[in-house]
């Protein structure tokens, strides 16, 4: 493997994970579930689909958030935000990480998401409809905007360094943990705390995606709806849920005795400029992107072992997600293991790249490649090895992840397995 070191010679280390999904509510249990091929996804429970096109989704079930952070704490934060607390906590707690007066100036946050608090917000326009403004929330206001989730992290963790969100559709939680990559590298801090969150199950999302023909409606078998790569897939399933990694330079994590779990060694992030919602037909950008990540991480395309795709299981995404594979990787793609989680997870949107960064990880940790579920008719269009219904065992030495946004977003991450 060809390794060439960063131009300031700043190595990153991921030292803790945090999950709260469809598929579990911590990391170990939504890492059972993935290998062992479950599916988190079902009717919706949370409002009355009766009216709507799509009736399931990928919920978060048993989830309290005052087990983390007590009732009154729960209270302030939307959905999305109390989920990116929780993952952020468990992520903490792995690292082993210490934070207090003396290093908090040194640790950041930034937390990526899509639709931030618009669940909150739909509840409140239907009070001021019906009551009137004087009914608002006053914590409306701090709890619908984009940096709400990793404002409350750092008021719960008591971070004072760097605290910001993005925000570039689904590839929002990639482009967080790659941001936080990159300030690491450059110097400003020795650790941030990364992610995605999002909590986008309600009435206005779903009908949005439905008004856009973005979603499955394969109501009589939800649990079979999410088919990435199949020839019968009609559309993504939306999840919900956050994913956050501590990252540290390498030898403040050294130093310290932390369980280094992988490496960050790649990092890209392009736009299409061609379309609001479609990708590139021939997948041109997202082959860019690819590349570019490829570079950075001074590696070859047959240095890659494995390949966590966007997976969305919309008829254009899959397509020219392979394109773009094939393009780079050559008759190489065809020996490269990709699956697609999002088959058990549901697409959780601003999470989405988050979670599956952490999927990536845990791979090259265990040595275990998640499936890709109901691929049972493949497209002649889509044909890798998609890993498909069961688990494999491989030797992993590097991962890559894949996330492609509506509006061109295309950001891929890539780790490698840590060898001291």
């Amino acid at each position: 493997m060809a390794i060439e070191m960063a131009e300031n010679g700043r190595r990153v280390a991921v030292t803790g994970l945090g999950a709260v999904s469809p598929v579990g509510l911590m990391v170990s249990d939504t890492w059972d579930w993935l290998i062992s091929g479950r599916s988190g996804i079902g009717y919706i429970s949370c409002f009355d689909t009766a009216s709507f096109d799509t009736r399931f989704a990928g919920e978060v079930r048993g989830f309290e958030a005052s087990t983390y952070v007590g009732r009154k704490a729960a209270h302030y934060m939307d959905r999305f935000a109390q989920f990116a607390v929780c993952a952020s906590l468990q992520a903490v707690e792995e690292a082993g990480l210490s934070i207090d007066p003396s290093n908090a100036d040194d640790i950041g946050i930034i937390i990526g998401n899509s639709v931030c608090g618009l669940l909150g917000v739909c509840e409140q326009m239907e009070l001021l409809r019906q009551e009137g403004p004087r009914r608002i929330s006053p914590i409306l206001a701090p709890s619908m905007t984009g940096d709400a989730a990793s404002v409350q992290v750092s008021l719960v963790l008591g971070i004072t360094g760097p605290n910001y969100s993005v925000s570039s559709a689904c590839s929002s939680g990639a482009d967080a943990i790659g941001h936080a990559y990159e300030v690491i590298k450059g110097g400003s801090v020795n650790s941030m705390i990364a992610g995605g969150t999002e909590a986008p199950i309600g009435p206005i999302p779903v009908a949005a995606f439905n008004a856009c023909r973005a979603l499955s409606k394969r109501n009589h078998e939800p649990h079979r709806a999410c088919r990435p790569f199949d020839a019968e897939r009609d559309g993504f399933v939306l999840g919900e849920g956050a994913a956050v990694m501590v990252l540290e330079e390498m030898d403040h994590a050294i130093q310290r005795g932390a369980d280094i779990l992988a490496e960050v060694i790649g990092y890209s992030a392009t736009s299409d400029a061609f379309h609001i919602i479609q990708p590139e037909p021939d997948g041109k950008g997202a082959a860019r992107t690819i590349q570019l990540a490829l570079k950075r991480a001074g590696l070859r395309p047959s240095d890659i072992d494995y390949i966590n795709a966007h997976g969305s299981a919309t008829v254009l995404n899959d397509r020219t997600e392979t394109y773009a594979i094939k393009s780079v990787f050559g008759e190489e793609a065809y020996r490269k293991p990709v699956s697609a989680t999002k088959s058990m997870t549901g697409h959780m949107l601003g999470a989405a790249g988050a979670i599956e960064a952490m999927i990536s990880v845990l791979a090259l940790r265990h040595g275990v490649i998640p499936p890709t579920l109901n691929l049972d008719h493949a497209d002649p269009e889509c044909d890798l090895d998609y890993v498909p219904h069961e688990s494999r065992q491989a030797t992993l030495m590097t991962a890559m992840s894949n996330s492609f946004g509506f509006g061109g977003h295309n950001t891929v991450l890539i780790f490698r397995r840590y060898a001291s």
